[in-house]
């Protein structure tokens, strides 16, 4: 029944004819054998380059036998904490604990721990204490040097140190991770592992450390937030495969030393990468209980780039896959496609075509694969670049493919539209073709905003650019005759944002007439601009001081207001708009968001019994003309 999955326990390894793993993955989600998924990935690399390979997934971190399972391995373990930082994936940006995990069979929250790649690595280390142990994934990754932890609102070591790991793989690890394998199969220590790109090593020898930027150490930036500002900048600009230097953080017995990124995978070596032969489903012992939620989110959906130039602050890729788009070519991604039209449970719907940014299908410049990013400028942000080229012909034609395959009914994007691009793109042919074919009733977009002074800080291009897009996609809607709707993410509470521009985005909802359903207060992640400044007050670009809201109660005010229609928000409403002398938006005009206290969703019984006395009586004004103006002036005094 197992087979073609990798092993999963001894009597596995046996009827493969495996004596010792050569690598055991110990993983924080589900196992499952699909190309959306990290530990599926590397794995089939590894064994792909003739190293065998088996999965403990979620073991029980509470007993040290969990981790034994499948006895020690001849190189290494290597240790990911899942798909998801093991913090974001436990709660909410309120820090309340969510109630499912997608990533675990049926869904069940708590068969991983808080910090999952540190404990999972010291239970290994607790019961194999010479073993050399690798991490990666997105928590190591993005905690690779000191970072500020929100959780804990503290800053934290390299998780190099306090997990007690012997290298990191940092990004997306394909190259790192056979470089390593290979450098352990002929016999190099692992503490001399200290030459490949793409990895984190620590040492205690400053001679083994060469041509090197030097960062401020774990002290100083502990101590002093503008300190922590600058080094988190010499790490931003240091982040491009081609212009990186090697950095160093000393700490008070040691030094943390990350390599330079690797490069960029070639179009061959990305199809590579999605031809081996993934089971692309979730192992079956997880049947009985219900499966792994997370599949349904990918398994009929097609990745067809990774990297993204968009520049967002609040947005980690830029540390974790970089800013050069690399992509697979059409017939990898239609090969793919052919195989997910085979499932029996195919319905003829391509979920989405896509990557982190679906509409970028090559560098933003010629340059870039040859000389890399601009280490202080962004391609789109805050105008596009001069050189930037802006072409969306080679995604039609991808999708064009891809609609006329056999059982496919409709193909469908779904991963995030980067509209500024493409509204700066004068050929209409993608954003008629999206209308046309690749839209379900409603796009999904990401302003985020609408204040030009938060946009700023959040790394987006200003509103005018986004209301382009708004009358582009609907004259074009108009235009085929379809009436599809728009379906914008926002986020409150991001740095820069006062109770002035919270306000200045719910006039443009009220204005515009959206009533937003979702709304994502902005969620400090490790190694983002925008939780460089949340945790500072600073930029770290400039070091200008920058607007934050920690308190937790103005906080959901700004919240509340881009949903100031919501009855259970009238109080947040009503409070923060007295608070910010706008009390012109409490009334009956058209442009107030609220009316008055007394006619508010929240009022009172009593409040309500007079309003119900006031109109009763107003009515019997009318039938009584005499009375009129006595009445009325009783009514007034009533209100």
């Amino acid at each position: 029944m197992n087979e073609g999955f990798l092993p999963i326990s001894k009597q596995d390894m046996i009827d493969r004819g495996i004596e010792q793993l050569d690598f055991v993955y110990v993983c924080g989600d589900a196992y499952v054998d699909h190309p959306s998924f990290g530990h599926a990935i590397i794995s089939r690399i590894l064994e792909a380059h003739g190293y065998s390979v088996g999965i403990i997934a979620q073991p029980d971190w509470k007993d040290d036998a969990s981790i034994s399972i499948l006895g020690v391995p001849r190189l290494a373990f290597l240790v990911s904490g899942g798909n998801m930082d093991s913090m974001v994936n436990h709660y909410s940006v309120s820090k309340k604990r969510r109630e499912t995990d997608s990533f675990t069979p049926g869904g069940v929250m708590g068969k991983r721990p808080d910090y999952a790649t540190v404990v999972y690595t010291n239970l290994i280390r607790h019961t194999y204490k010479d073993i050399p142990i690798i991490i990666g994934g997105i928590e190591a990754s993005l905690r690779r040097l000191a970072h500020y932890d929100y959780w804990s609102n503290k800053v934290k070591r390299s998780i190099l140190l306090d997990s007690g790991a012997d290298l990191i793989s940092y990004g997306m690890g394909e190259r790192s991770i056979v470089e390593i394998a290979d450098a352990l199969n002929s016999g190099i220590a692992v503490k001399d592992i200290t030459f490949i790109d793409g990895t984190v090593f620590k040492t205690k020898n400053k001679d083994l450390i060469y041509d090197a930027l030097f960062l401020p150490s774990y002290d100083e930036i502990k101590e002093d937030k503008k300190v922590f500002a600058q080094s988190f900048y010499k790490q931003y600009v240091n982040t491009d495969a081609f212009t990186a230097k090697r950095l160093c953080e000393p700490y008070e017995h040691t030094y943390v030393v990350q390599n330079p990124p690797q490069k960029p995978l070639s179009q061959e070596e990305m199809d590579a990468v999605y031809a081996l032969p993934y089971m692309r489903t979730y192992h079956p012992s997880y049947e009985e209980a219900g499966g792994v939620p997370a599949i349904k989110e990918v398994k009929f959906s097609l990745i067809s780039n990774r990297g993204c130039y968009g520049g967002c602050n609040f947005c980690a890729l830029t540390f974790h896959q970089g800013r050069i788009i690399q992509t697979r070519s059409h017939e990898s991604i239609i090969e793919e496609a052919k195989k997910i039209t085979a499932d029996p449970e195919f319905k003829g719907y391509i979920h989405d075509v896509g990557g982190p940014t679906a509409n970028f299908r090559a560098p933003a410049c010629s340059k870039q694969l040859t000389k890399g990013v601009c280490p202080n400028k962004q391609c789109l942000f805050p105008q596009p670049c001069k050189n930037l080229e802006v072409d969306h012909s080679d995604y039609v034609a991808l999708l064009r493919k891809l609609r006329e395959l056999p059982k496919v009914k409709k193909v469908f994007v779904r991963s995030g539209i980067r509209f500024d691009y493409l509204i700066y793109d004068k050929d209409q042919t993608f954003l008629r073709e999206l209308c046309e074919h690749h839209v379900s009733g409603q796009l999904k977009v990401a302003p985020e905003h609408i204040s030009n002074a938060v946009l700023e800080k959040l790394g987006k291009p200003n509103v005018e650019v986004y209301n382009r897009f708004v009358k582009a996609y609907y004259d074009m809607n108009k235009k085929i005759g379809k009436e599809q709707y728009l379906v914008p993410y926002l986020m409150s509470s991001h740095p820069g944002s006062t109770l002035k521009e919270a306000i200045e985005l719910a006039e443009y909802l009220r204005d515009h007439k959206l009533s937003p359903e979702q709304v994502q207060d902005f969620y400090p992640t490790p190694s983002t601009i925008s939780t460089c400044m949340y945790y500072t007050g600073l930029d770290p670009r400039t070091l200008e001081p920058v607007y934050v809201a920690t308190n937790p109660h103005e906080k959901a005010m700004q919240r509340a207001l881009i949903q100031y229609k919501n009855p259970k928000n009238y109080d947040l409403v009503y409070e923060a708009l007295t608070k910010a002398h706008r009390e012109d938006l409490i009334g009956f005009d058209a442009k107030c968001l609220i009316r008055p206290r007394r006619f508010g969703a929240n009022s009172s019984k009593d409040d309500r019994q007079k309003n119900s006395n006031a109109k009763q009586s107003k009515g019997r004004v009318q039938k009584d003309k005499p009375q009129k103006k006595k009445t009325i002036r009783n009514v007034h005094k009533k209100k």
